[in-house]
């Protein structure tokens, strides 16, 4: 026998209660992209070619109607070729979308009745901010604020219609020229991440699992040395909505400013931070040693890099070891020292105020000298 069944329908007409609808309204999750994986999508430097786009060419024509046959030349000048232009957008992150050819829109050859040919449109290429553009070794760009743009490649010139060369000595010309051909250059971008605070240590320090602890960043994290390969930038949101980007720079070694490790490809992240973070591994023998060694190694990279404003932070405070050695660091440095443990949580909210005064300070001192300060 024929049963009624009841349906309960939602307002946008599907079952509320099928199991197999349910499941496929769920929100998917992003799979973790592991650090070698994460490689292929951040890249730092990247070589590209630009063109400009070729003008184009005037035109040859002559005006005839009815009752006016020998009306003169009215062939319109051709339209100037695009641009090239690199344009900073705060929304990119790597240069790995950045192809290694670029053309710009060529111009449309003139017309007759004078018409001029359409100018090519120019050709936006957006890079991440904090990019700098090379040619031969020389820094000819430096896009470090949002929208900032630099025209890579000009467009040619459009030629000449036979109309620009009406003279009273040449009153029927048949001379028109064609459009130049744009710019050409080849040049070097080469990304320095742009953060305010900086995290620096030697492998294994602890510093990727510390930007885990006090942001949303994901980088690796294992018990083996240069687990992380890539610059990872984590915000830290405090409750007046203000946010600091803390970067975890990949670890460095001795001999770093000599491309010894992962060398230079990573030193240079640092030289847009602020303000900087010195991670020390507390647990291990004479730990004031990693800071004199850092600050060599940053010195000998670039002068005045390791005098800006930093705090030390010891990690791995809940090791036995650690707090032997703490007081005895304390002993051997002038910077202030924060304890903490990365993997606890412990003393995390010390680390916090101290890296928001360190903030504060770095905005009213752009503040004081006019410049507007860094927003992530």
């Amino acid at each position: 026998p024929w049963k009624p069944v009841l349906l309960l329908l939602s307002p946008a007409g599907f079952s509320t209660t099928c199991a197999r609808c349910a499941k496929d309204r769920r929100l998917r999750q992003k799979r973790a992209i592991s650090e070698r994986q994460l490689t292929r999508y951040f890249v730092d430097h990247r070589k590209v070619r630009v063109v400009g786009g070729k003008g184009g060419g005037g035109g040859q024509s002559f005006y005839s109607e009815p009752r006016k046959i020998f009306g003169g030349p009215d062939g319109g000048n051709g339209g100037d070729g695009g641009h090239v232009i690199l344009k900073a957008d705060q929304q990119m992150k790597s240069l790995s979308s950045v192809f290694p050819f670029y053309q710009g829109f060529h111009g449309e050859r003139g017309g007759s009745k004078n018409c001029y040919g359409a100018n090519g449109a120019h050709m936006y290429v957006k890079v991440p901010v904090g990019t700098l553009v090379k040619e031969d070794g020389k820094v000819v760009a430096d896009l470090t604020q949002h929208g900032e743009e630099y025209i890579a490649a000009y467009g040619g010139a459009g030629g000449k219609g036979n109309r620009f060369f009406l003279s009273n000595e040449n009153r029927a010309p048949k001379l028109f020229t064609p459009g130049e051909p744009g710019q050409e250059r080849v040049l070097h971008l080469e990304l320095k991440t742009t953060a305010h605070a900086g995290l620096v240590g030697f492998p294994n320090a602890g510093k990727s699992s510390l930007l885990r602890a006090i942001s949303r960043a994901k980088p690796a994290v294992a018990a083996y040395p240069f687990t992380t390969l890539n610059p990872h930038v984590g915000i830290v949101d405090y409750q007046d909505y203000e946010q600091v980007a803390v970067a975890d720079i990949p670890g460095l070694i001795k001999g770093a400013h000599q491309n010894r490790g992962l060398g230079t490809a990573f030193l240079k992240h640092i030289e847009r931070c602020r303000f900087l973070l010195y991670v020390v591994d507390l647990s291990v023998p004479q730990p004031w040693l990693q800071l004199q060694d850092l600050k060599y190694e940053l010195e000998e990279y670039e002068k005045g890099l390791s005098e800006r404003p930093c705090v030390v932070i010891g990690n791995k405070i809940d090791l036995a070891q650690s707090r032997i050695n703490l007081p005895l660091l304390r002993e051997q440095v002038a910077e202030r020292v924060i304890a903490l443990s990365a993997l606890t949580g412990d003393n995390l909210d010390e680390l916090l105020l101290h890296l928001r005064e360190l903030y504060d300070t770095y905005v009213k001192a752009e503040q004081s000298r006019g410049q507007s300060p860094v927003e992530w």
